[in-house]
């Protein structure tokens, strides 16, 4: 989690909302990115979907099976569906997001019925700090 959280700060000081990413593959962190859809002018190019595009060019796959990623706020639906899609086992995330949160707010993405695979879920990890982060942010821009 400190990987991801570095990549949150790094995306604050760039103007972007700071949520940072890791994806660690068989013990080793092979991908770390930040959000950044205002730098890349890509409304998908959040810091969960960027380490698990990273992730899966290093590897030269599209599945992640037993990859853990660890995130710094708890995933959108997007980045949710993308998680499931990846096939990444764990996801550990810091801080909850009750208005743009899918996994345990709004759509509980993965608790549908539909969705083909389900990682396991641990929340709360950093979240003091990856909050810490965001309020900052956020009062700034106030």
């Amino acid at each position: 989690m400190r990987r991801a959280l570095d990549a949150a700060a790094t995306a604050a000081r760039d103007g972007e909302v700071p949520v940072g990413a890791a994806l660690v593959w068989q013990g080793e962190v092979i991908a770390v990115a930040a959000n950044a859809p205002r730098t890349l002018c890509d409304p998908t190019a959040h810091a969960e979907m960027r380490v698990i595009r990273a992730a899966a060019a290093a590897l030269g796959r599209e599945r992640l099976e037993g990859a853990e990623l660890w995130v710094t706020l708890e995933p959108c639906a997007m980045c949710a569906g993308a998680i499931a899609h990846a096939r990444i086992a764990r996801l550990y995330y810091g801080a909850s997001d009750a208005k743009g949160g899918a996994v345990e707010h709004g759509p509980l993405l993965f608790t549908q019925p539909t969705l083909h695979h389900r990682p396991e879920v641990y929340g709360g990890i950093g979240e003091g700090e990856a909050a810490a982060l965001l309020r900052a942010f956020f009062r700034a821009r106030r």
